[in-house]
């Protein structure tokens, strides 16, 4: 192995040998602790140390490095105190996630490192959302982003590295390429020769490193990262290296051949280094005796701080009240002037006065910049807000809602808008296992606004006419908003953008443009969890939101002699029952209208709650009116036999005379 020093001075290089020593240790010792059953779970990195230690080495302590699960080195290199990382492993509440995850799934703040989630690629797009609040705030800073060359198949992968380029974002791409993904060796994984041939494809600076060389890692990257400062860019990097043991200890090596590991041995970064080192005159053997002996000593005496904490002990209250970031709401009163608009005008004037309220708040999404979006609601807004924070997107929801996480984590608001909620299936992933889970598991906030363009009675078919808010009901850690008129979509949106949780602002197309209502025109808000009764009466209760609220409204205007108490819910995560349960026992009759499908939608969870709060008070069955089970069609007279709108009356008729 070639090593140049350079001009680097005995102490750096020493400090290098310091940075990589340690995570290797610290393996042994885990390996130790393994057989002893004193640790469950470990993905060894030893054979591959350089690359961690190496980047994390030419990064300055404030720029964000996002590691995968066999980088101890970066943790390591930035100095997290080793008793905090033994208890993260163990469980403990000292960790990062007080016991929610385990190995490196976490990320802190303190640190500026963000970990990876199990599904790999999304972290690839929180650097891009990152890298671009540091272009934003013009400060200098890169971001490095480690992923496998497994990952690298992943659509994410893409995504990101299409972003960075198209935006100029300054990040490393890292690639640490070990030979296997768990067992799938790389010539299944890939058919180009270098992965850094992928660069080609997006315009993008790629180098191919060799990940066992400490010194080359450290000296070319210290090059890179300078250039990158002064022209703020991507650059891909493929670090060839191995890895020594299992996917996981539990899984083993046996399915890699033995003359590859023999050869790779020969390779061992830390080994190569401390001859080089002592070749040079560099290291002496007493030296090393005394840098082992004092790290040794401090890996021990970490381990024994953890053995004396205690288990964590479970509560209910912990549990839940950690799901949602707090967020205390701050009202904002409505003026007397008003204006007669429409829904789609209340949303464009609330992510106006939004954008000049929250000068870090970025609005992202595909053609929304000088176009104005497929709704024209950001119409003249790059004229007004400047096209770095009216971004338009590529075609890639999934890491656009990463970059969106990677904004909030470096003090940024963000808004996606989806085209049509429909294509929120691609972006699903970064939606219900990052955004929603990142509080709960390591406190950080998900200050992401995911706009959701819905529902039919267009004639726009299967792919454009969807509204699938049960798709994120069901995920603890979003909140889900759906507004049926243009005062409450202006409210109700400013407050979503307040909210440093992460919301689903669903905004029905149809009510778009039908729908005027007077709206105050200065800025005010509308508090979550709080539905609106719309008519009161005795005799039925009539739950809804969005356009079914409408369609509520029509039935009862044709049979005025129905006493009903009409409640537009609002928002469904939070749900307001208490309004719900309130209404249900005065009337002791109650019907729920969605316009999603019957089976799994929300409907079906608020029956169960009534069914089980309020029974003695019933005099009929809860009454669901769903659309129906099946995709929903163009055509007008198949898209009327689907919508719950034709049958809400009947449906209100039977339930009245039951």
């Amino acid at each position: 192995m070639n090593f140049d020093r350079q001009n680097l001075s005995n102490e750096q290089l020493l400090d290098l040998y310091k940075r990589i020593l340690k995570p290797r240790l610290i393996e042994e010792k885990m390996l130790i602790l393994i057989r002893q059953g004193k640790v469950s779970k470990w993905f060894s990195g030893i054979g591959q140390e350089a690359i961690a230690c190496g980047v994390t080495a030419v990064l300055d302590q404030d720029e964000y490095i996002l590691p995968m699960h066999r980088n101890l080195g970066v943790f390591t290199g930035r100095n997290i105190p080793l008793y905090r990382l033994f208890s993260q492993w163990q469980g403990k509440k000292n960790g990062f996630t007080k016991g929610r995850d385990r190995s490196f799934h976490f990320g802190t703040q303190e640190f500026k490192i963000i970990g990876m989630i199990s599904h790999l690629g999304p972290q690839l797009g929180v650097a891009d959302g990152i890298a671009l609040a540091n272009k934003l705030k013009k400060n200098g800073k890169v971001t490095a982003v480690f992923t496998g060359e497994g990952a690298t198949s992943e659509g994410d992968f893409h995504e990101a590295l299409n972003i960075a380029s198209v935006w100029d974002l300054p990040v490393m791409f890292i690639i640490e390429n070990n030979g296997y993904g768990l067992s799938t060796p790389t010539n299944e994984q890939y058919r180009c020769e270098n992965l850094a041939d992928k660069g080609i494809g997006y315009g993008m600076e790629s180098h191919i490193i060799d990940g066992n060389n400490i010194l080359e890692v450290f000296n070319k990257l210290s090059v890179l990262k300078k250039s990158m400062v002064e022209n703020p860019r991507p650059v891909l990097l493929e670090f060839k290296t191995f890895r020594m043991r299992g996917h996981e200890e539990a899984s083993g090596t046996k399915y890699v051949p033995q003359e590859l590991m023999d050869m790779w041995a020969i390779k061992d970064p830390v080994d190569n280094y401390r001859k080089y080192l002592k070749l040079t005159d560099v290291l002496s053997e007493e030296t090393d005796d005394e840098i082992r002996a004092e790290i040794k000593k401090e890996i021990d005496e970490n381990w024994a701080m953890v053995q004396t904490e205690p288990e964590i002990v479970a509560t209910f209250e912990e549990e839940l009240n950690d799901v949602y970031k707090p967020y205390n709401f701050e009202e904002f009163q409505p003026s007397a002037e008003s204006q007669n608009i429409r829904l789609i005008d209340a949303v464009s004037q609330s992510l106006s006065q939004s954008m000049e309220r929250h000068e870090n708040l970025v609005i992202m999404g595909q053609d929304i910049a000088e176009y104005g979006g497929a709704f024209k609601i950001t119409d003249g807004f790059v004229a007004k807000f400047g096209k770095e924070r009216v971004l338009n997107t590529p075609i890639c929801e999934s890491a656009v809602v990463s970059a969106a996480m990677g904004l909030s984590i470096n003090g940024h608001k963000a808004i996606v808008e989806m085209q049509f909620a429909d294509f929120v299936s691609t972006g699903f992933n970064p939606i219900v296992n990052l955004l929603a889970k990142s509080h709960y598991r390591w406190l950080e906030k998900a200050d992401v606004v995911v706009r959701m363009p819905c529902g039919g009675g267009t004639q726009a078919g299967p792919f454009h006419s969807q509204t699938n808010e049960a798709w994120f009901t069901k995920t603890p850690g979003l909140k889900v908003v759906y507004p049926a008129f243009p005062y409450d979509a202006k409210g109700l949106l400013n407050t979503a953008i307040n909210d440093p949780n992460p919301v689903l602002f669903f905004e029905h197309k149809q009510l778009y443009r039908s729908v005027y209502q007077e709206v105050p025109e200065n800025y005010y808000t509308i508090p979550f969890g709080q539905a609106a009764t719309i008519r009161e009466g005795k005799n039925v209760t009539i739950i809804a939101f969005g356009a079914s609220v409408h369609w509520a409204l029509e039935v009862l205007n044709n049979n005025p002699e129905i006493s009903a108490d009409l409640i537009d819910l609002r928002t469904l995560q939070p749900l307001d029952t208490e309004t719900i349960f309130n209404s249900v026992k005065k009337t002791s009759r109650c019907i729920i209208v969605q316009e999603d499908t019957m089976f799994g939608g929300i409907a079906s969870d608020i029956s169960a709650l009534i069914m089980e709060n309020c029974f003695e008070y019933l005099d009929a069955p809860v009454k669901r009116v769903a659309s129906l089970d099946s995709a929903i069609p163009f055509t007008k007279a198949l898209e009327d036999q689907f919508l719950a709108k034709g049958r809400l009356e009947n449906s209100l008729k039977e339930l009245m005379a039951y």
